[in-house]
């Protein structure tokens, strides 16, 4: 009996040094739950600015892709119209009615080049009974005017876009030059 009675000592001298992990202690659980409360917070707020930025930068990278794509189809708009002008075989013409609409009448071996401006996009008319031809859509302003400089008559095209966005940080305002091979 004795031995028995030892062992259940030891037992109990055990246990009492380390207490059972299914059955918390009296005050363990009402911390365990602020803590899984302040956990819980902590990973919202980190995730709530992980998402904000998230979309801040998608929204910048949307913005930079569609300011991309009004550079490169403003850019090949310039290059088709100083090909154009390089063809011209006689003397430019420039029309202007009523303030609104402005015509730059470009002569080649084919016929007559017309570029006009008119309500927000430049056309384009490669014959006199060809169809107009949308070259560049959204344009605020366009001017195409001569140059002259000192040996040489240059046209000068500016052409500025409508901003997408309500302040823009950088204007869309793109200047094109060309020289005709003729000596008009």
């Amino acid at each position: 009996m004795r031995v028995a009675c030892r062992m259940t000592r030891r037992t109990v001298q055990l246990g009492a040094l380390r207490p059972s992990p299914l059955v918390p202690r009296s005050g363990q659980r009402g911390i365990l739950l602020v803590e899984c409360l302040v956990y819980l917070t902590i990973w919202a707020v980190v995730v709530g600015f992980a998402f904000t930025a998230f979309y801040r930068y998608l929204d910048y990278s949307k913005r930079l892709n569609r300011t991309a794509d009004d550079i490169a189809r403003t850019v090949r708009a310039g290059e088709a119209w100083r090909a154009d002008i390089r063809q011209a075989t006689g003397p430019l013409k420039q029309v202007a009615e009523g303030g609104r609409e402005q015509a730059l009448h470009i002569p080649q071996r084919t016929g007559e080049v017309v570029y006009l401006f008119l309500d927000g996009a430049v056309l384009r008319r490669a014959a006199s009974n060809a169809p107009w031809i949308e070259v560049l859509s959204g344009v605020g302003t366009s001017e195409m005017r001569p140059d002259a400089r000192k040996h040489v008559k240059v046209w000068r095209w500016e052409v500025e876009l409508k901003p997408r966005q309500k302040s823009p940080q950088v204007r869309p305002l793109f200047s094109f030059e060309a020289v005709p091979t003729t000596g008009s």
